[in-house]
């Protein structure tokens, strides 16, 4: 049920809505008798049907509304108008605690703060004989007066506390509200007994606050799985890893407490929230103690001045032991391992698709690629003895930055060249063309070795420009060679081959480009990287690992030890975002697990009307369906793996609508058929799949191109045919259409010598849209489907996408600049008229991520980042190789 902007319940005014959930639509209203906000939440019909659970709600509600602490959502009415139930709850403003986590995790005093408050919060609330019983950061709201626990809509009423009320009036019940045997909550911060369907108590609050503190604390959650049913299986089994060894700098006494919480048995964990919210304010008072003693270290601001002290630490540490070593002295012990975290410039975030970190030669700098609110990538560079970034002017799109052997440069790529600049700033130069840039080593000899696109050999060019030549042979334009990286004679380098995620052959390969050379080093599905004394550095099921390696023979030997678990990694282009140096450092984005986008509806204007679902890891691309109440939708898991989702929009619930196995490509791209009932999807790798939409049958192989890079872009309104695009080391991107009737055999419709994509059927039909680079920059063109006829370009200044909007008398693009404008445009006979520009979403920016139309052209769907940020910070790690000495 949707409530326009204006209706009425009772004295109360809907203004908008606020989002959506299981336990019904919630709005923003105001309270025309005292005239304040508030938030109303509609109950949803199951509910409100069901006399049982209807009547249960009602006493629940009256239970909550009991409730008045600072740290508490106060409830402030019940009311039914017009067949709709309701109620009235204070309306807050900030971010919840998971949007919060999006940006990484807490510092400890910002933390306890918030645990403290909770467990106040829960302390009250169990008091007057109530559980929440779905304690979750997204039920934690973060405002300026502190934090808010919310969202009842599980609660349940016990019998009388065995702990005197201090409230007047505390309800009791002589009978629980929930049958023993019921799963309520949400799986990950489920106690137990509340996942077994036992009963539960106080306890269970516990545990789950538990399970938020240590997410605080690490950014990561106490227990993860693949499935739900692995998922169940580590609550009930596993113990989570200490905080301590995931956060140094926090305090023991946390890890302590937050044992205590998580313990199995609910007779071995805390058995009261008051008394866990005294620990708490003991650690925090111990730390505000010896912080203004001068005992604790930096606080977050000052991370820079942090790592500076981190590395004069390991430097005396390695100093004492030369000494120890020249002298005949004793010898001292092993430098530690030290971590930090690094927190990226506020408002941007990693390209964590591809190597975005880099470590100049000396080990004082890093270069990292990021994007902005103008959704361009830019190359930052940061001294780790300062306390900023600052970006480089002449880097705009970016991606893969590499430092010159003396430091004094930057290598990139942008705007499909190979490009360097001096790493304190100046212009930017083009050293040669490089179409799709895959990664690139600069040699002391003065050359660079790079990967010119995605599939095809290395080339290599004279650091100064001129004319690249191949340095490497494929036998096949499908296998690629890639991420490049010079050892330090200059000579030899060690760069990733591979063919699909089948090929047996594929590996980290040594070369020496004076002989051309190659041999296989290791088989893993990782950029390989040589660091001094004598290792290979790889990842290998997002763990960093080392291999003791001989830079003479070029092979491994022993055992591959892990250095860091839990590394931002793209198996899909086998490099991340970790860097490391030769004087011991080691830098590195955590893998980011949680939901950190949600799909939004959006007017033309910028207004936001509404959310779908519950956030998830969406990427690359939407497709709404033909009627508009479903969507499909790419979503990304742990692995870095991408299958489709199926979205109901009008019950805001999505389920996997493919279930291709790890070892498997991709599942993206999705199109669907004119008529709704079946999806067309490639694995990005030249094979394209369809699927009947209701899931009731497998996927289809509808053409089997293995190796090469595809996109499924458009099907034509009349269903008997799909447009694609197809990569190859020969042309670049094509646009091919495959017939969905007969023989599905592919033809080409766009094949030059200049890159094409992106294309799309009208809606009549008639024309098909694209995106073309043959001006030396990405348009948006318009065509005949069926020829003949011109070509009409429509756009100028560049784009980053473009196509049809609503019936076809639209055309919409958006800027490199990441704004969106609509043009309108009219067929007469074979002859099109193209409108002027003009911007869409009150000319700004749309939130970043995948989106699309709705049929109509009136809204626009968008999974929108949670929070300013969707980057944690970064850890460094000092001395990493002292990690070896632990295994």
């Amino acid at each position: 049920m949707s409530l326009t902007a204006g209706t009425r319940l009772g004295p109360y005014e809907i203004i908008g809505p606020l989002g959506s959930g299981g336990m019904g639509e919630v709005y923003k209203a105001r309270d025309t008798r005292l005239d304040r906000p508030v938030a109303i939440k509609v109950l949803p019909v199951h509910v409100a049907s069901n006399p049982d659970l209807k009547q249960r709600f009602e006493r629940e509600a009256r239970a909550v509304s009991s409730l008045n602490h600072p740290n508490i959502c106060t409830l402030y009415d019940v009311g039914r108008q017009d067949d709709i139930d309701f109620i009235v709850m204070e309306y807050l403003e900030g971010d919840t605690l998971a949007q919060r986590l999006a940006r990484g995790p807490l510092p400890q005093p910002e933390l306890l703060q918030c645990a403290i408050q909770v467990a106040d919060a829960l302390d009250r609330a169990h008091r007057s004989g109530i559980l929440h019983r779905d304690l979750k950061p997204g039920n934690i709201m973060l405002t300026r007066t502190g934090a808010k626990l919310l969202d009842f809509g599980l609660a349940k009423s016990v019998g009388s506390s065995s702990v005197p009320s201090s409230l007047t009036a505390s309800p009791t019940m002589t009978t629980p509200l929930t049958t023993v045997g019921t799963i309520v909550g949400t799986y990950q911060y489920m106690a137990p007994e509340q996942i077994e369907g036992s009963e539960v108590d106080a306890r269970s609050d516990l545990f789950a606050l538990g399970a938020v503190i240590y997410e605080m604390a690490t950014g990561r959650r106490a227990f993860d799985g693949r499935t739900h049913a692995s998922l169940i299986a580590a609550i009930l089994k596993e113990e989570p890893r200490p905080i301590t060894q995931i956060q140094p700098l926090c305090s023991p006494g946390l890890d302590r407490i937050v044992a205590q919480c998580l313990a199995k048995d609910p007779d071995e964990r805390w058995q009261s929230a008051g008394d866990l919210k005294r620990e708490l304010k003991w650690i925090a008072q111990a730390g505000a103690e010896s912080s203004s003693a001068g005992q604790t270290s930096a606080p977050a601001a000052s991370t820079g001045r942090w790592l500076s002290l981190l590395q004069w630490v390991v430097a005396i540490l390695l100093a004492g032991a030369a000494f120890g070593l020249g002298y005949g002295a004793r010898t001292p012990a092993p430098p530690r391992v030290m971590r930090a975290s690094l927190a990226l410039p506020r408002g941007i975030t990693l390209d964590s698709e591809n190597s975005s970190l880099a470590f100049s030669p000396d080990g004082t700098r890093i270069a990292f690629a990021a994007t902005g609110q103008t959704g361009r990538s830019q190359i930052w560079v940061r001294s780790l003895d300062s306390l900023e970034a600052q970006p480089l002017a002449g880097t705009e799109n970016a991606s893969y930055p590499f430092w010159s052997p003396d430091g004094h440069y930057l290598g990139f790529f942008a705007d499909k060249k190979l490009k360097k600049i001096q790493a304190t700033g100046g212009t930017g130069v083009a050293i040669c063309d490089a179409p799709e840039g895959r990664g690139a080593s600069w040699s002391s000899r003065g050359v660079i070795v790079f990967a010119p696109n995605p599939f095809g050999p290395l080339s290599m060019v004279q650091a100064a420009g001129g004319t690249p030549g191949p340095v490497t042979a494929v036998e096949n334009e499908g296998r690629t060679h890639r991420n490049p990286h010079f050892l330090p004679d200059g000579k030899h380098l060690l760069f990733l081959s591979s063919f699909g995620p089948d090929d047996k052959e594929g590996g980290i390969y040594s070369l020496d480009i004076d002989s051309k050379q190659t041999s296989l080093v290791a088989g893993e599905r990782s950029e390989g990287i040589y660091v001094e004394p004598g290792y290979l550095v790889f990842v290998r099921d997002n763990n960093l690992m080392v291999q003791p390696m001989d830079a003479g023979t070029l092979r491994v030997s022993g055992e591959a030890v892990t250095v860091a678990e839990n590394v931002q990694f793209n198996p899909y282009r086998w490099t991340g975002a970790y860097a490391v140096s030769a004087r011991g450092l080691l830098l590195y984005q955590p893998a980011n697990l949680f939901a950190n986008r949600q799909l939004t509806w959006f007017a033309r204007d910028g207004k936001k009307l509404g959310t779908v679902g519950e956030p998830s890891i969406f990427s690359e691309s939407l497709a709404l369906a033909p009627e508009g109440r479903r969507v499909v939708a790419n979503i990304r898991n742990a692995e870095g793996k991408l299958d489709l989702w199926m979205y109901d929009l009008v019950r805001g619930v999505g389920s996997r609508f493919t279930f291709s196995p790890l070892s498997a490509p991709h599942a993206a791209y999705p199109v669907w058929s004119p008529d709704g009932t079946e999806v067309l999807y490639s694995d990005g790798l030249g094979s394209l799949y369809v699927k009947a939409s209701d899931g009731a049958s497998g996927p289809r192989t509808l053409l089997s191109e293995r190796g090469m890079g595809s996109t499924t872009t458009s099907w034509s309104p009349d269903g008997s045919m799909a447009a694609f695009s197809i990569q190859s080391a020969r042309s670049g991107w094509d646009i091919w259409l495959v017939p969905m009737k007969g023989d599905p055999k592919p033809v080409p419709f766009l094949a030059t010598p200049a890159n094409e994509s992106s294309a799309e059927f009208s809606p009549d039909g008639r024309w098909i849209s694209y995106v073309s680079d043959e001006s030396g920059r990405e348009e948006l063109y318009v065509v005949p489907y069926h020829g003949p006829g011109g070509k009409w370009q429509i756009s100028s200044g560049g784009v980053l996408g473009g196509g049809w909007i609503g019936a076809g008398r639209e055309v919409f693009y958006t800027t490199r600049e990441n704004k969106v404008m609509v043009v309108d445009i009219s067929a007469s006979g074979t002859n099109l008229e193209i409108g002027s520009p003009r911007p869409l979403f009150g000319g700004n920016s749309p939130p970043d991520g995948p989106g699309v139309f709705s049929r109509d052209g009136q809204r626009f769907l968008v999974a929108a980042p949670l929070g300013e940020s969707a980057s944690p910070p970064l850890t460094l790690v000092v001395n990493w190789a002292g990690e070896l000495a632990r295994n």
